[in-house]
């Protein structure tokens, strides 16, 4: 299959909430999900994280550009996370396709990247429950994931926003 037109798997300053959400992403997509990113760990950055390849799991979103959205989302995320071509020794994140898994209990609509094929087996989800989705993701480059596995602070549990402390009660 080919890597064109492939949902967005986003997992900090993209999240809903977060201050890059509204600025990138309101009014150029047509589905937002929760999802996770299995085989990757979630280091702490200057204000944003860095996901980088390893033994374990990032939480984040799943996301679909809008209809006629698609060349100029994709042109705003790669400006953003600084991405100038696979390979280029500036970049400070490569644009990947990886395996993204919707979170259980989200209604599933097969979109690209998705064959929409729920057949039960071995490590496969039951019919009806969501499965692995093609997506493009942003991992930190070659030189700043080797200096954040040396000396990198991972984020606990993988999730971005577990960081935040939680609101604090009101009271009438």
């Amino acid at each position: 299959m080919s890597d064109t037109g492939l949902p967005f798997f986003v997992y900090g300053t993209l999240l809903p909430g977060e201050p890059n959400h509204d600025r990138f992403l309101r009014g150029r997509t047509c589905q937002e999900r929760p999802a996770v990113l299995p085989g990757a760990l979630l280091y702490e950055g200057p204000g944003y994280p860095y996901a980088v390849e390893g033994h374990g799991t990032v939480h984040g979103a799943l996301v679909t550009a809008a209809p006629g959205a698609y060349a100029e989302l994709l042109g705003l995320l790669d400006d953003l996370e600084e991405f100038l071509g696979p390979g280029h020794p500036r970049n400070l994140y490569e644009r990947v396709a990886r395996e993204a898994v919707p979170a259980p209990g989200v209604p599933h609509e097969p979109g690209p990247g998705d064959s929409g094929a729920r057949e039960p087996g071995a490590g496969q989800p039951g019919p009806g429950q969501p499965g692995p989705v093609r997506a493009w993701v942003y991992l930190a480059a070659g030189a700043v994931a080797r200096s954040l596995r040396t000396g990198g602070t991972l984020v606990p549990g993988g999730d971005w926003l577990s960081r935040r402390p939680p609101p604090a009660r009101r009271t009438p």
